[in-house]
């Protein structure tokens, strides 16, 4: 069975993707994840905050009067334990030289500012791409819809100005109009549009009288969403779609490829099931392709996705007719 995909540009030997996650935090964990046969890994994500904690404690050490301070102290852990710019950069060159499959960063920032500099040490340290994740949500009510679109397609630009690897968007839902986004997106040149990205939202717990911020992994039905915008946004751009949320079974990657997506990332599952579950969840989609009929993920992809010349309105009607009849066969009428 062939299952080899292109993404961003690169030649993946499958179109499973371990997204960013703990397990790609250390070389060991991205071996642990390449052995288990994924296509590509991307690397937990450096964030703007701390390439500015990093810079603070450079400057602090320098104006202390070191003219060249010990190489161990620019290895410092930024508070909390996270690991800093100077690590990640390290872990990005490490695990590109321990693998054979494509490693791809992950920068995760607010602003335009700031995000060349690293970009560009990412792309020497061996990155094969780099994925933007923009992390921001619009909480000022004063903020419009198109100034936080624009905030998307700025860093986007950005960055790709600064490197020559290809450049993914990791976007969430969370949008007036996605489509058009999209379209923006990808006529300023970017290679790949990853959807979607699950937000950490608070919620209320009224028994402690507390906020909560407990992480919540991805589930199957949260996946619907994402796999309907890939069905409406296949050929309708050049970039390449990657699928992310709700994967754990081979039936989930199956349906994604059928609507679309070029590539199929989870992190969730694996959180789960451990990274030996990539090697079950290929197994699976391997056995699915053979039961019906197809050669290559290439025979099955985008399938069932809404076709760029059909009337797109009447694609959503239909669905929506569809989805009344068979709730009113399930539950009868009220």
């Amino acid at each position: 069975m062939n299952l080899t995909t292109g993404y961003l540009g690169l030649q993946l030997r499958n179109p499973l993707v371990a997204s960013a996650g703990p397990f790609a935090h250390t070389v060991a964990g991205v071996r642990r994840l390449a052995d288990a046969g994924v296509g590509a890994v991307v690397l937990p994500s450096l964030f703007e905050e701390q390439v500015h904690r990093e810079a603070e404690r450079d400057t602090w050490l320098s104006e202390a009067g070191s003219e060249s301070f010990p190489e161990s102290l620019t290895y410092l852990p930024v508070p909390d334990g996270e690991a800093g710019p100077s690590r990640y950069l390290s872990l990005v060159e490490q695990a590109s030289a321990a693998v054979d499959i494509p490693v791809i960063a992950s920068l995760n920032g607010v602003t335009t500012g700031g995000w060349t500099d690293y970009a560009t040490a990412l792309q020497e340290a061996g990155a094969a791409a780099i994925e933007l994740n923009i992390y921001y949500l619009p909480t000022d009510p004063l903020i419009s819809g198109r100034d936080f679109e624009q905030r998307h397609v700025a860093v986007a630009t950005t960055v790709l100005a600064a490197v020559t690897i290809p450049v993914s968007v990791k976007l969430g839902p969370y949008f007036s109009s996605l489509g058009e986004l999209a379209i923006r997106l990808d006529r300023v040149g970017v290679h790949g549009l990853v959807l979607f990205n699950r937000f950490m939202q608070t919620d209320i717990d009224p028994e402690t009288l507390t906020v909560s911020r407990g992480l919540r992994l991805s589930a199957p039905f949260e996946a619907s969403l994402p796999r309907s915008w890939i069905a409406r946004l296949r050929g309708r751009i050049r970039a390449s779609i990657a699928a992310s949320t709700g994967v754990e079974t081979p039936s989930d990657v199956a349906a994604y490829l059928l609507a679309g997506a070029d590539v199929v990332m989870t992190t969730s599952s694996l959180l789960r099931h451990g990274p030996g579950h990539a090697t079950e969840l290929l197994d699976g989609l391997t056995s699915w392709l053979s039961r019906k009929g197809f050669s290559s993920v290439d025979d099955a992809r985008g399938l069932l996705a809404a076709q760029a010349q059909a009337e797109q309105s009447a694609f959503d009607r239909a669905g929506y007719l569809t989805a009344i009849a068979e709730a009113t066969r399930a539950y009868g009428p009220l």
